[in-house]
């Protein structure tokens, strides 16, 4: 069997505020048109030092949950030594340790194969910016 990888790039705008970006369609896009009908896993990847990837549920008050935990567990305040940026910045570079900067997805018959109510997001807590890139990667 061989297998095959492919790869693209999306640039987000996440805007300046914290958000949980859902990036589901834009998954189920890339795969509609490189996967076709094959089984594989999708790899998404956020290149930055502040922003991961979560796999939830949104539209219910998950999301929001999501950013409140965070808020709660990494507080925006000058107790972090790194200091560049928009004060509290320096949580954004711990929230990858917690929210991780990748996820590894299975793909069945062509489909993403998630949960019901389960969706990819970009978790961005970095207000300083707004531009991110996200890479999609399936290999099957």
């Amino acid at each position: 069997m061989s297998h095959t990888f492919t790869t693209c790039v999306l640039d987000v705008t996440t805007g300046s505020g914290e958000t949980v970006m859902d990036l589901t369609e834009n998954c189920t896009s890339f795969l509609r048109d490189v996967a076709v009908g094959r089984d594989g896993l999708l790899n998404v990847f956020v290149p930055h030092a502040t922003a991961g990837v979560a796999v939830i549920e949104t539209g219910s008050g998950s999301d929001d949950d999501l950013l409140a935990t965070l808020h709660q567990l990494l507080p925006a305040d000058d107790r972090w030594q790194h200091r560049h940026g928009s004060p509290g910045h320096g949580r954004d570079h711990v929230l990858p340790g917690l929210v991780a900067p990748h996820a590894t997805l299975p793909v069945v018959a062509g489909e993403l194969a998630l949960g019901t109510w389960q969706s990819v997001c970009l978790v961005d807590t970095n207000r300083d910016n707004p531009r991110r890139q996200v890479r999609l990667s399936f290999l099957g």
